[in-house]
């Protein structure tokens, strides 16, 4: 077994790991004789060196088997799915994705995080609903599957624990732009859910944290390829996330506007995400012959009430009561309550919307008490914004383009003030974008060296 000081030197000189070496440090990691200084020196080695996708896998694949993997029955051996995420503004894609997915027979297992910095937190969203139960056991997994098909669950102890050192460590190392540390720890996740496909959502942008197309695609790539090597058919759909998603940026107002779009009223963007991302996944599981052709059978699970049953049945099963649930499809508002403190943003002047800045929203809204600034603070539910008017919408001085719900009587000015200039007003109508850039099926760059985000 090669030490701790021969694989840092290693790497150091650019040399490249074999699979047998990653195991050694992955066995070392777990059985405790490592001290945190050479875990720090070997994740700092790896991030000015670079790894390949083969070692990226091989690592992958060592972190998925630190831990419990999930085991399924044999029946669901090609129908369990997943998608993740790298995290965004408004980003309430797995909330609708899941139940939609789902209602087409396919069964996902969603095992997703909490908000910290000006990304939102799927499980913190849900947490708003009163009942909602995000801590389940692999037993109450199966059952949630056998039941509604899906559920959206928090990530159990002894899942991937490799990961929760390793992350702990590159958070005070700065070293967690890597990529191949970014992509074996997002995929090794997924891939102990033992799912046979995936889809991923690659964002860039001012309100993600890949800024430019460039990054977004060599992430992208990084994670498909050592998906793929991994057995799991996987696409990444670039998307861009200079604009908060849909109309709403917090916790208890994205579970209103998910139900909304499950409802058949979701805003053009939010839906293009969903569908776009669920016809992957049936395109991937040969239920749909194409992308296309399984976009359009989402778009008809949500038409016809499929899509908002299924979600309803996965938050009873996840402790929702049954009228509770029923009530929440039917009227959000009537089970989610906002903050009665709030305060309306208007137009500086007049002329179209021609941005809002993503990042900014974000920051705001976590500041509101949506977010966190360490792991362990509260959030809060009842706080958020919610826009009025969209980039494109042409405005006149003075009308209402914001709605801000606070905790106290008085938003702050502070805040009021970075909204107010996140928000860009022009003379000439910006061109119409579509969220989705482009999608990356299987990667051809399995030979390359790849390092950090530049």
């Amino acid at each position: 077994m090669s030490s701790i000081q021969e694989l840092i030197a290693l790497k150091q000189n650019a040399e490249i790991f074999t699979e047998e070496q990653i195991n050694a440090f992955i066995d070392q990691l777990l059985n405790g004789s490592l001290h945190d200084a050479q875990i720090g020196a070997f994740l700092m080695a790896v991030f000015l060196k670079g790894m390949t996708s083969e070692e990226s896998a091989a690592l992958t694949s060592a972190m998925k088997k630190s831990g419990d993997v999930l085991d399924w029955p044999a029946e669901w051996k090609y129908q369990v799915v997943d998608k993740h995420s790298t995290g965004g503004v408004g980003d309430k894609i797995s909330l609708i994705l899941a139940p939609a997915v789902a209602s087409c027979g396919l069964k996902l297992p969603m095992i997703s995080g909490r908000s910290l910095g000006f990304t939102g937190g799927t499980l913190d969203k849900l947490e708003s609903i009163p009942g909602f139960n995000i801590k389940f056991s692999p037993e109450d997994i199966t059952k949630a599957l056998e039941t509604a098909g899906c559920c959206i669950v928090g990530q159990t102890a002894t899942l991937v624990p490799a990961d929760k050192i390793l992350y702990s460590i590159r958070d005070i190392t700065s070293t967690v732009g890597s990529f191949p540390l970014i992509a074996s720890s997002i995929v090794s996740k997924k891939a102990a859910g033992y799912i046979s496909a995936l889809v991923l959502d690659v964002k860039y942008g001012s309100g993600s944290y890949q800024k430019t197309l460039f990054q977004a695609e060599e992430l992208a790539s990084l994670m498909v390829d050592i998906s793929c090597q991994l057995g799991i058919k996987t696409s990444a759909v670039i998307t861009h996330m200079d604009h908060p998603i849909g109309k709403m940026v917090g916790n208890a107002v994205e579970v209103i506007e998910s139900i909304e779009c499950l409802q058949g009223k979701g805003p053009n963007d939010l839906m293009e995400l969903v569908t776009t991302q669920g016809g992957v996944l049936l395109y991937l599981k040969g239920i749909c012959e194409s992308p296309e052709k399984g976009k359009e059978e989402i778009e008809r699970r949500i038409k016809n009430g499929d899509a908002l049953k299924t979600f309803e049945e996965m938050a009873i099963i996840q402790g929702v009561e049954k009228t509770v649930a029923e009530n929440l499809c039917k009227n959000p508002y009537s089970v989610l309550s906002l903050s009665s403190n709030n305060t309306i943003l208007h137009a500086s002047s007049s002329g179209f919307i021609s941005d809002m800045k993503a990042i900014s929203f974000g920051e705001v809204s976590s500041r509101l008490g949506n977010g966190r600034q360490v792991p362990t603070d509260d959030v809060t539910y009842d706080t958020g914004i919610q826009i009025l008017r969209h980039v494109g919408d042409e405005v006149k001085s003075g009308d209402p383009i914001l709605k801000v719900y606070h905790k106290e009587k008085t938003l702050d000015a502070g805040f009021k003030s970075k909204l107010e200039q996140a928000v860009t007003v022009s003379s000439t109508k910006p061109k119409p974008r579509n969220r989705v850039e482009k999608v990356i099926h299987r990667s051809s760059s399995s030979s390359r060296i790849f390092m950090v985000s530049q």
